[in-house]
């Protein structure tokens, strides 16, 4: 059925009070990010390991959960609480611990990398990751399958995302939120503006330009422009040697002075980077900042990523249950539109732009939010990569951002 939710006028105040606040709740974890010195991890699950077993669940008798995400990423009022997540807790009985603590996908595998080759509960009960760890997870044997019957509301899943390479008919993850990545530039700084890639390698820009230290988007976003389709299998080493060599070059030369997490922000704000690849939910939040619209999006004009994080269940968590009634509620396209009018990030929930329409007319007509065909067909997903790619690939992206 659908939620009622509070009157329009007082969802419209929550949410442009909130988007005055959650910037500041970004910059916590500010500085934990990957950035330009940290090592890749191990692709391969380690030596000698067994696939671990599912935990007993103890949901019934344990109505707890801790839920792992990333900053900026519910919606929040000014306490810094979330009024989704409180109605949650009311009308199930869920005391959940909510956890801003991931900055980036390999800092935070790194954390619980050993509890969850043990089957040993790593602290989370569920947590969302993007889609190329989850991979890799599933991948290792680290997550427990999940049981429909206790999320009805999967059947909101927007169609397109249900038979991923990587987990087909979502048996044991969920989407959470799906943004592009893409082009960002300040428009006081840089007033004409960036239409492709080429664009950022201006000598106007030298030394101002950041990337993001996701290597799917950085390195996507140089093979669409070097003509590969990121999504398909037909291309390897040599297309990615190509547009490494692209990055390597404007490290090099100065003309890219960082390879960031979320912590790139700060650089925006400060004016030390005036353009650069970044991720599109964040120009929301930069101009929530200043509070006028100096900072602009766009993909390029050979296609920009479409990623995805994901939610699972670590196979030592005893609270799956509960876990699975997260999802299910956030599954509802009414909750859905709250907190997509919030983190500016795409819905994987079907009936939440007919939602937003309602109540907040101008969010459903946002582009990045609820995008039509015209804006997805300008975006990508990078390929899951086998083992051995992926170690090779997230090596060398390592070794060139080192010298960023």
């Amino acid at each position: 059925m659908p939620r009622e939710l509070p009157q329009d006028p007082m969802i419209r105040q929550l949410v442009s009070q909130a988007r005055q606040t959650r910037f500041s709740r970004r910059n916590v974890l500010q500085g934990m990010g990957i950035g330009a010195g940290a090592l890749a991890l191990a692709a391969c699950a380690p030596s000698g390991s067994t696939a671990p077993t599912p935990a007993e669940d103890n949901s019934a008798n344990d109505p707890t959960l801790v839920w792992g995400n990333w900053p900026a990423y519910l919606d929040e009022d000014d306490a810094g609480a979330s009024p989704t997540l409180m109605r949650f807790e009311e009308e199930t009985g869920i005391a959940v611990e909510y956890r801003v603590d991931v900055d980036d996908n390999n800092t935070f595998y790194g954390t619980i990398k050993d509890q969850l080759a043990l089957g040993q509960y790593p602290g989370y009960d569920t947590f969302c990751l993007t889609e190329w760890m989850i991979a890799r997870l599933i991948r290792f044997g680290y997550v427990q399958e999940l049981d429909e019957a206790n999320i009805p509301n999967k059947a909101n899943l927007a169609p397109a995302l249900l038979n991923p390479d990587f987990d087909p008919g979502r048996k044991l993850s969920l989407p959470w939120q799906n943004g592009f990545a893409g082009l960002a530039w300040d428009t006081e700084a840089f007033p004409k503006g960036l239409e492709s890639v080429e664009d950022l390698w201006q000598p106007e820009l030298k030394g101002k330009v950041t990337v993001l230290s996701e290597l799917r988007d950085t390195m996507g976003i140089l093979l669409l422009a070097n003509g590969v389709d990121i999504s398909s299998s037909d291309w390897g080493t040599e297309e990615y040697g190509e547009a490494i060599a692209v990055l390597e070059e404007h490290v090099t030369s100065g003309q890219i002075f960082g390879i960031k997490g979320n912590e790139y922000m700060q650089d925006f704000i400060a004016g030390d980077a005036i353009a650069g690849i970044c991720w599109s939910g964040d120009i929301t939040v930069l101009n929530a900042e200043v509070g006028y619209e100096r900072f602009k999006f766009a993909l390029p004009d050979t296609g920009g990523t479409l990623w995805g994080d994901t939610f699972v269940v670590p196979m030592g968590s005893t609270r799956k249950a509960n876990a699975e009634a997260l999802m299910n509620y956030y599954y509802e396209p009414e909750v859905a539109a709250e907190v997509a009018a919030w983190v500016n990030y795409i819905t994987p929930v079907a009936g939440a732009a007919e939602a937003a329409a309602e109540l907040f007319p101008e969010v459903a007509e946002n582009q990045l939010i609820f995008p039509d065909e015209a804006t997805l067909a300008q975006s990508h997903i990078f390929r899951t990569l086998n083992a051995a790619d992926d170690q090779a690939f997230n090596n060398e992206f390592q070794r060139v951002s080192l010298g960023a």
